[in-house]
């Protein structure tokens, strides 16, 4: 039988050749794969910036249906737009407890304004784990057919295990009954401390009262009710301690003197 081995056997001329040709090739082949990058990363930055406007509009739309399931106000065949319009948007300062006169609500940025120095404070003491406290919040009134105030939603945030949760306490006119809490964002464990989206949890909020008859703060997240009642306390979240500490911290926090607590103060004393 012919012996062909020698045919798979690469001349010396070949082998040359194939060797000068190395470096052009690789060359060629690491030009094409900068190329191939470049043209993805300017696709995926061309789709980043087309989609952005609706990235925003998905946020805002989120934003406007957690205000309205905090409220009481939402149902799956809710017309967003036509509910949220009964909101009425207003920019607290916290200080004083009084609406802001030279802030727009409809341009202020909450969540910019959290990461700038010049309106934001340090804190000596952090027990929500904030980091620094905005010098303004945008809140929501709902007004009743007479025009007087039937709640108020207040944002509110803080570090509970793994993340930070961002959420909406309301509060009814009285300025001491919570009628709702729930958080639209946070990074916390599925099935452990992601309860705080449990609706069985979010419903224990209701009817919570918020300070006590001497005008201390007593809502409490713990495994046992405090000396002052049932009316005060929501049951902390099953297997998830560390996060039921952060959300008894964020909500003691937002809802006592550093926080909300001289405007909550004003709205049990008049009608704004």
């Amino acid at each position: 039988m012919p012996d062909h081995s020698e045919n798979n056997t690469p001349t010396p001329g070949l082998l040359r050749r194939l060797l000068d040709m190395s470096p052009d090739v690789t060359g060629k082949t690491l030009t094409v794969a900068v190329l191939l990058c470049l043209v993805a990363s300017v696709g995926v930055s061309s789709v980043a910036v087309m989609l952005r406007p609706m990235q925003e509009a998905n946020k805002l739309r989120d934003r406007q249906i957690n205000i309205l399931q905090v409220a009481g106000q939402y149902e799956p065949d809710t017309d967003i737009d036509a509910a949220f319009a009964a909101f009425e948007p207003q920019v607290l300062e916290l200080a004083t407890g009084a609406f802001s006169t030279e802030i727009d609500p409809a341009t202020f940025d909450d969540r910019a304004a959290l990461q700038d120095p010049e309106l934001t404070t340090a804190m000596s003491v952090d027990p929500a784990s904030i980091g620094r406290l905005p010098k303004y919040r945008t809140i929501y009134l709902l007004r009743d057919a007479n025009s007087n105030i039937d709640k108020v939603i207040l944002p509110i945030h803080g570090y509970g295990l793994w993340s930070t949760l961002y959420g909406y306490v309301a509060v009814q006119a009285d300025g001491n009954e919570i009628s709702g809490l729930q958080f639209y964002e946070h990074g916390e464990t599925p099935g452990l401390g992601a309860e705080v989206d449990n609706p069985n949890w979010k419903a224990l909020w209701r009817g919570k009262k918020i300070t006590d008859a001497t005008g201390e703060i007593t809502i409490t997240v713990a495994k046992t009710a405090p000396a002052a009642g049932t009316d005060y306390h929501v049951d902390s979240l099953s297997g998830a301690t560390l996060t039921s500490v952060g959300v008894d911290n964020l909500v003691r926090f937002w809802l006592g003197d550093d926080g909300y607590g001289p405007f909550l103060d004003t709205l049990r004393k008049e009608t704004l």
